[in-house]
């Protein structure tokens, strides 16, 4: 009708700035990553069962056929320990290097290509550091929940018999987080899967059979030990062995721990150029 105006309600996004991004008032600053590690307990919640049932079994598994199968027919017991005892720690030690491993891989792709966790995540007040820092807690606490599984499994069956087992805990935790904070820095810029294998075949599986996790690194040729002395997992495995089995070597015990914290460090500084690179608008 000529002469006359609608009075039409326009659309809350038309003509309306981007509102500003604020902080929530009840975050304190530095305080961002906790929420990011808020969304992958509450995420856990989903997954919780299966994982702590793996995390028993996985014990079972291992010590049963290993430890205690394979232990029967070793004739030479490591020096006259029982290889069940000899084997547990670096079992130990293996398992939170493919815990941070694992948790660090497709877990992280999905989130920047398929699920798109970190997107989200990004479109609140954090920070791609808050994004970074809560996923690698999350992934620490995962750890540390197959660490203490497979201990306490491990003591109920025999494989540990020394108090100072506990301060191993710890020491494989770093071990998990010096594996899993490289990882991330390459997976956070993975498109696919095939890279994943590559890691898997030719650097996970090796570190495991020939780190001294089933025999003494002595005992491999002599060209190929060098390889297993440069990698974090054999260093672990030496202090856990070292633990389990009562031996208190400080100044030993603490060159090896040193060596697991530039791996943990230089990791995360890598992680912090590659989640910057990828998801920094």
């Amino acid at each position: 009708m000529s002469g006359t105006t609608q009075n039409t309600v326009p659309h809350a996004h038309v003509g309306r700035a981007a509102a500003p991004r604020h902080r929530p008032k009840d975050a304190r600053p530095g305080t961002g990553w906790m929420r990011a590690l808020e969304y992958w307990l509450l995420n856990y919640r989903r997954t919780w069962m299966s994982s702590v049932v793996s995390a028993f079994l996985a014990p079972l598994l291992y010590l049963g056929a290993m430890g205690f199968g394979l232990g029967t027919m070793v004739q030479d017991r490591a020096g006259g320990i029982p290889y069940a005892q000899f084997v547990a720690p670096a079992l130990l030690t293996a398992l939170a290097m493919q815990t941070g491993i694992s948790e660090s891989t497709f877990t992280v792709m999905a989130a920047v290509k398929w699920q798109r966790q970190y997107h989200a995540m990004l479109a609140t007040p954090l920070t791609v550091i808050d994004v970074l820092l809560g996923h690698l807690a999350f992934t620490t606490l995962r750890i540390a929940m197959a660490v203490v599984a497979f201990l306490g499994t491990g003591a109920l069956l025999g494989a540990f018999t020394h108090w100072q087992v506990l301060v191993a805990v710890p020491v494989a935790v770093l071990c998990g987080v010096a594996h899993a904070t490289p990882t991330m820095a390459y997976a956070v810029r993975q498109e696919g899967g095939n890279g994943f294998n590559l890691l898997f075949r030719f650097v996970v599986t090796p570190m495991f059979l020939f780190a001294g996790t089933f025999f003494p690194v002595d005992q491999l040729p002599a060209a190929m030990r060098p390889l297993a002395w440069v990698t974090p997992l054999w260093h672990a495995t030496e202090v856990c062995r070292d633990l389990a089995l009562g031996v208190f070597d400080p100044l030993v015990q603490l060159a090896h721990v040193a060596y697991l914290l530039p791996w943990a460090v230089i990791g995360l500084w890598l992680s912090v150029r590659s989640y910057t690179r990828r998801l920094a608008v």
